[in-house]
C-alpha cells in the first residue's frame, strides 16, 4: 500500500508542477514576469531574506533547539533551498500580484542552484553536491513547461486563454492529490517526531523566514508576496540533496518531510487568511491576471 500511495504522491506532485506552470504561463507574458524583477532593490532584498536570513535562522534554531545532526541538516538543506513551484497559488490565494510571485519564484530557483553546492558544503562540512542533480528537475518540471506556455501565449494568445483553466484546473486536482497521500504516507513520521524538537524547530523556522520575509519587502503589495516566498522552500531541491548525499540517514528526509507538511498546513490557510483582510481593506483594487482557479 504503502508503495502505491509513493507513486501516486509523485504522480500528483508531478501533474500538480507542470501544469501549475503551463497554466501560469498560459496566463501571463515574459513581460509581466520580468517587470517586477527589474526593481533591483526588491531582487537583493528577496535574496537576502532568503539565502542569508532563512540559513542564519535555521543555524541558530539547530544550535539551540538539541534536534540532533541529522534533523539538523534535514533544516539546512530547507534553509538552503528557494524558489517554490507552490509560491505562485499561494500567492494567487493571497490576492497578490502572481506575476511578482512567478518571477521571485524563477528568481530563486536560478539563485538556488548556484547557492546549495557551495554554501552547504561550508555549512555541512563533509556534504558534495552536484549542481546538475539539482539543476535537472527544476529545468525539467517548472522553467521548461512555463517557457513552452509563454511561447504559446506570445504566438497563439486565444489557444493560451482556452488552455489556461484546464491546466489551472487540473493542477488544483494534482494539488489536493499530493496533499492527501503526503498524510497518508507520513502520518507515522509525524509522530515519531513528537518529542524530538523537530517540529518546534520547523515551526519556528517557518514563522522566522515568513516574518523576515515580510518585514524586508519594500511596500504593502510585495510584503505578502516575499513573506510566502521567503518562507515556502523549495522541498524538491531539499529532497534531491537528502536522499543523493545523506541516502544512509533516514532522518535527514524526515525533517525535509515534516517541514514541508508544516509548510503546507500553515502556508496555505495563510495565504488565504492574507486575502481576505486584503481584500477587505483594498475593495477596489484591479484583479490580477487570471492563472487558475483557487483551491
Amino acid at each position: 500500500m504503502a508503495e502505491i500511495l509513493a507513486v501516486l504522491s509523485n504522480l500528483f506532485t508531478l501533474t500538480f508542477v507542470v501544469a501549475s506552470m503551463l497554466a501560469l504561463g498560459f496566463g501571463l507574458t515574459v513581460g509581466q514576469i520580468v517587470h517586477p524583477l527589474r526593481d533591483l532593490q526588491l531582487v537583493i532584498r528577496a535574496l537576502v531574506a532568503n539565502f542569508v536570513l532563512v540559513p542564519a535562522a535555521a543555524y541558530g534554531l539547530k544550535t539551540i533547539i538539541p534536534i540532533g545532526e541529522s534533523f539538523g541538516i534535514g533544516l539546512m538543506l530547507l534553509a538552503t533551498a528557494a524558489g517554490a513551484p507552490f509560491l505562485p497559488k499561494l500567492v494567487q490565494l493571497a490576492h497578490g500580484e502572481v506575476a511578482l510571485g512567478v518571477g521571485l519564484m524563477v528568481l530563486l530557483m536560478v539563485a538556488t542552484v548556484v547557492y546549495m553546492p557551495i554554501v552547504l558544503p561550508l555549512l555541512l562540512p563533509g556534504v558534495s553536491i552536484n549542481p546538475l542533480d539539482i539543476a535537472s528537475s527544476l529545468v525539467v518540471l517548472m522553467l521548461l513547461p512555463l517557457g513552452f506556455a509563454l511561447c504559446i501565449r506570445a504566438r497563439y494568445a486565444e489557444a493560451a486563454d482556452a488552455a489556461r483553466p484546464i491546466f489551472a484546473q487540473i493542477a488544483n486536482y494534482g494539488l489536493m492529490g499530493v496533499m492527501a497521500t503526503m498524510l497518508l504516507l507520513n502520518w507515522r513520521t509525524l509522530l515519531q517526531t513528537i518529542g524530538t524538537g523537530a517540529i518546534l524547530a520547523a515551526l519556528l523556522f517557518i514563522g522566522a523566514a515568513f516574518l523576515f520575509g515580510y518585514v524586508i519587502g519594500p511596500s504593502a503589495t510585495t510584503r505578502p508576496v516575499l513573506a510566502l516566498g521567503t518562507a515556502q522552500r523549495n522541498v524538491a531541491a531539499a529532497m534531491v540533496v537528502a536522499t543523493g548525499s545523506f541516502a544512509a540517514d533516514p532522518n535527514v528526509l524526515v525533517m525535509v518531510v515534516v517541514g514541508s507538511l508544516l509548510m503546507m498546513a500553515l502556508l496555505m490557510p495563510g495565504a488565504g487568511e492574507l486575502g481576505k483582510r486584503r481584500a477587505g481593506d483594498q475593495p477596489a483594487l484591479a484583479p490580477v491576471a487570471p492563472v487558475g482557479e483557487s483551491v
